[in-house]
């Protein structure tokens, strides 16, 4: 659960529009990524994510609009549970604080993954002193809620990333992008859940936050 509800975060957070030149340009669509050896499907339109990850009879949703709103959703229909950890102020305010500020050089190197034409680009984190290789393209854009919004101004599209959260770095790598528009009541939490915050969530399944 730990490792999901990393995996998940790490993508889900998200703020300001990305701006680059493209070929394809999404103002709303799914993007599915390959995290941590676990497939994570992302739904974004504008400012609002929605990040689903699915393990065994565990489906796990993390919602974000800006800098705003955080909330992580856990469905377990065979244990009949159904809980919305929704971050209050503080939470939001502490989860933000320890997200890497990133300063980002780009290199000349050059390769393909997953068929888009990438370059290297060094993110170096001034709070953790640490760098991480990042693969953008301009095959694409998108907003930033399709990724993350710290590498909002990376300089392309992040087909490649790296976030540090809960002490553990996660690479993300995208494997399809598409225009499909996510369901209808994606961003929102459905009825039937309870809703409680983030550090009651994370405390039942004996995780930090």
């Amino acid at each position: 659960m730990n490792k999901l509800f990393t995996a998940a975060m790490g993508i889900a957070l998200s703020a300001t529009a990305l701006s680059a030149s493209a070929q394809k340009s999404y103002t709303e669509g799914t993007a599915v990524y390959e995290a941590a050896g676990t497939e994570a499907k992302v739904y974004f339109k504008g400012d609002s994510s929605a990040t689903v990850i699915q393990q065994g009879p565990a489906t796990i949703k993390v919602l974000g609009f800006k800098e705003d709103y955080l909330a992580v959703l856990v469905d377990v229909p065979v244990a009949n549970i159904k809980k919305a950890g929704v971050a209050t102020p503080g939470e939001l305010e502490e989860a933000m604080s320890k997200l890497p500020s990133f300063t980002f050089t780009p290199t000349t190197e050059t390769k393909q993954i997953n068929g888009y034409n990438c370059k290297k680009v060094i993110a170096k984190d001034a709070k953790g002193n640490t760098s991480f290789d990042t693969w953008v393209t301009t095959d694409i854009s998108a907003p930033a809620s399709a990724y993350s919004t710290i590498y909002a101004k990376v300089g392309g599209f992040p087909v490649q990333f790296t976030v540090n959260q809960m002490g553990r770095s996660i690479t993300n790598t995208l494997k399809s992008i598409s225009d499909a528009k996510p369901p209808v009541g994606t961003f929102g939490i459905p009825a039937g859940f309870d809703k409680i915050t983030l550090t009651e969530l994370s405390a039942m399944s004996g995780g930090r936050k």
